[in-house]
């Protein structure tokens, strides 16, 4: 099957044969302004061992951490990236990937680290609330597969699991099964 894919940012027509996936998320990460890594989730096996991703980290830092692009294409990844005062945040697809899907994803997090940080996104404000972060980046990517794009979405999600985190759910429900049942 030919998918046809255009390329905003570049404004190239890229013709490839390969079947459409779900699974579009290789990676998210977040470093900070020395290249060092705050948080990274990789979802496939394109760097099994934490020696090549962050031999891979600090490959993809030096390539972006002076250009003001959004998008590069490193090691046959398609990376869309944003910066914000210490942090450099990195969503990186196949080189296949539609970027405009990748960069939601990026946006979304961004957007949602934003408002629940109460647009203090930095690295302290970030390192204090990496429960959330992680609570964030799994509602908004599951195994690659990206399941929002809705900061106002995701952060009422995490919210919810903070304040009701599932033990206190399922606890809360086993007293109304058993209140009823009388």
């Amino acid at each position: 099957m030919w998918k046809f894919h255009v390329f905003p940012l570049t404004w190239r027509i890229i013709f490839s044969n390969t079947e459409p996936s779900l699974y579009t998320v290789k990676a998210v990460l977040i470093l900070d302004n020395d290249g060092d890594r705050l948080y990274a989730k990789y979802y496939d096996d394109t760097y099994p061992t934490v020696k090549e991703q962050k031999a891979f980290e600090k490959n993809i830092f030096n390539k972006t951490h002076r250009t003001d692009s959004e998008i590069a294409l490193l090691e046959g990844l398609t990376v869309v990236y944003k910066s914000n005062i210490d942090l450099f945040f990195y969503v990186i697809g196949s080189s296949h990937e539609n970027e405009l899907m990748l960069m939601a994803v990026l946006n979304c997090l961004f957007d949602s680290l934003s408002q629940m940080l109460r647009k203090n996104v930095e690295r302290r404000a970030l390192l204090e609330n990496m429960e959330g972060l992680f609570l964030a980046v799994d509602e908004i990517v599951d195994g690659g597969v990206i399941l929002e794009s809705d900061p106002q979405q995701v952060v009422h999600r995490v919210a919810l699991r903070v304040i009701f985190p599932p033990q206190v759910l399922q606890s809360a429900k086993e007293q109304i099964k058993w209140s009823l049942l009388r």
